[in-house]
């Protein structure tokens, strides 16, 4: 493809007086995973739910394949947001249906399409489970009895079943336990290898960014203040809040 996936241009949101973002832009390849950081209020969320059309900005475009998402109607907004866009929330008790079965929450998408043989559902819900390392026996069972890790990777398994070309990820990882954390960014970094998924994924965890990550934007104030490629970035971090952020976390 000789076109970016995703073109954002010249976003603006404010709340209020506050300005939540300032003209920011960027570009997002197929297959590329993109890395959003910056402080908590530095505008990285509400840079990534306009991004997503979960939140409309006051001014710019999002284009996903040459078309406007923000002038899309409802209707197209949500198709889109179920087939070729995924969205991954920091708690997955948000992107789940927690009083239905795991096997029901990975279905759901494919039922939304169309798709309504029991047998192909729950035979595609076992090999997402399969993918996403949960026992198969659990297939049955609610997300309310699965581990903070589990439901997790169950929430990816549900946006990646109808592969997707696009998937956001609002700090996957965050509030789980080293191990589990590491479990999860191993099995985040082989899907988006495999399937070739474009991502973009905020987080506050430089480590995190330089793992997953080919390509880095940084924010501050809501607005972009560096980008380039990941180890770039975090090596030789040219403006003064990059090399604050950097030295603050990743240097002893």
């Amino acid at each position: 493809m000789n076109a970016p996936l995703l073109q954002v241009r010249n976003i603006r949101k404010c709340y209020g007086d506050y300005p939540a973002l300032q003209d920011a832009s960027l570009d997002l390849w197929p297959g590329e995973v993109l890395a959003i950081v910056g402080e908590s209020g530095s505008g990285k969320s509400t840079l990534l739910n306009a991004m997503a059309a979960r939140q409309l900005p006051d001014s710019g475009s999002v284009c996903f394949m040459g078309q406007d998402v923000l002038r899309m109607d409802l209707a197209q907004q949500r198709r889109l947001a179920r087939t070729d866009w995924g969205f991954v929330h920091q708690h997955a008790a948000d992107g789940l249906r927690m009083d239905v079965s795991a096997g029901a929450n990975i279905s759901e998408r494919l039922m939304g399409l169309g798709e309504r043989h029991y047998g192909r559902l729950r035979a595609i819900a076992q090999d997402w489970l399969e993918r996403v390392e949960i026992d198969v026996t659990r297939i049955d069972d609610t997300p309310r009895t699965f581990s903070g890790g589990m439901r997790q990777r169950l929430q990816i398994a549900r946006n990646l079943v109808t592969q997707p070309r696009l998937i956001f990820m609002d700090e996957p990882t965050s509030g789980l336990d080293v191990s589990v954390q590491a479990r999860l960014l191993d099995l985040l970094r082989q899907l988006t290898r495999q399937m070739q998924l474009a991502t973009v994924i905020v987080t506050h965890d430089l480590a995190v960014a330089r793992l997953l990550a080919n390509r880095m934007l940084v924010m501050q104030a809501g607005r972009i203040v560096e980008s380039g490629l990941t180890d770039q970035v975090l090596d030789d971090p040219q403006h003064p809040y990059t090399q604050l952020l950097v030295s603050s976390v990743l240097q002893p």
